[in-house]
């Protein structure tokens, strides 16, 4: 059973997506529950991107002079959605939805109201036999990952359970939830910023759902060159430092924080001696550290406004102390 009068809007934020983003939007335009509105925004793509985005006539185009980033670009789809929107949703251009995706999502909505945000599975769209994501998980140490990269599909668990967050590539989140929370951080630009958007909407006392019968088919970092390349490991990083800062509640941050500090200095010394990118690795910590004090200014308005309990935020931790075996975002 689904809520008829839910009104949803998709946003789709596409990069030189050109070689996904037929499909994705096909994807959309064949679900079983249709959204009310579709806007893709592009961040200046120099591909062919735009040229497909015209041949869907029903998809609110948003065009830009400049590459925003996935962030900005999702703030920038969010105000523009209808005043009636109840429920966002998110999908990556190289997430490819099957047909039930969205009534999925919808129906958990309806059997799960004091939940505000809905993952869905990602399976890997090279080999459907192999889970992509199964949400966002965090470790006390700051380090986020995907749950159950890699695992074969038939061993992931198939039931609805309680996440950290969302992965941002197929989610759906509650309209009032995100205005609540002011939607993405701007400053992350890209990566890490769904795990500190999940933060934060945890902080704000709103609570996330795995829905693994909502099903897209995720290439993963298909427009920003794969997850290893130095773009995605400078955000990432800079990025992970930041979500600590700003998110981690009370006396847990100061208790923690020797431990996100030997975090930080093992991938300094991982990535310069065993994986020669060092030049990448420090720049990404240097500027972590310059944008401390403003992340510093930002924590003081997210604790302030804290709803979650210390015991709340604890119980959603992954505090297992072997992190060599962890995943990875």
């Amino acid at each position: 059973m689904i809520d008829q009068n839910a009104h949803v809007s998709v946003i789709v934020v596409n990069w030189n997506g050109e070689k996904f983003l037929e499909q994705c939007l096909t994807s959309l335009m064949t679900q079983t529950v249709s959204p009310n509105e579709i806007i893709l925004v592009d961040n200046a793509s120099s591909d062919g991107s735009l040229e497909i985005a015209r041949r869907f006539p029903s998809v609110q185009l948003i065009a830009l002079n400049e590459n925003t980033g996935f962030a900005l670009g999702n703030n920038l789809a969010i105000k523009a959605v209808s005043t009636e929107s109840e429920w966002i949703a998110l999908l990556n251009p190289d997430a490819f939805a099957e047909p039930r995706w969205l009534e999925e999502l919808l129906a958990a909505t309806k059997r799960n109201p004091e939940f505000d945000a809905f993952g869905s599975q990602l399976v890997n769209a090279a080999n459907p036999t192999v889970l992509d994501s199964a949400g966002d998980a965090y470790h006390m140490s700051g380090l986020a990952w995907n749950m159950g990269h890699g695992i074969p599909l038939s061993a992931a668990e198939d039931s609805e359970r309680e996440v950290f967050s969302p992965c941002a590539a197929a989610a759906l989140y509650r309209y009032s939830a995100m205005q609540k929370v002011c939607g993405f951080d701007e400053d992350y630009f890209c990566y890490i910023e769904d795990v500190d958007l999940g933060f934060r909407l945890r902080l704000a006392g709103y609570r996330c759902l795995y829905v693994p019968r909502s099903v897209v088919h995720h290439v993963g970092s298909g427009t920003a060159g794969g997850q290893d390349n130095n773009f995605a490991m400078y955000h990432g990083h800079r990025n992970m430092v930041w979500t600590f800062v700003k998110n981690m509640p009370g006396f847990l941050f100061w208790l923690l924080l020797p431990l996100h500090v030997a975090l930080n200095l093992a991938s300094i010394i991982w990535f310069t001696l065993r994986r020669g990118r060092g030049d990448v690795i420090w720049r990404a910590k240097r500027d972590a550290l310059m944008g401390l004090p403003k992340m510093w200014r930002k924590r003081r308005h997210i604790q302030k406004a804290r709803v979650a309990s210390i015991a709340e935020v604890w119980q959603q931790l992954d505090t297992r102390l072997n992190i060599t075996k962890l995943g990875r975002k």
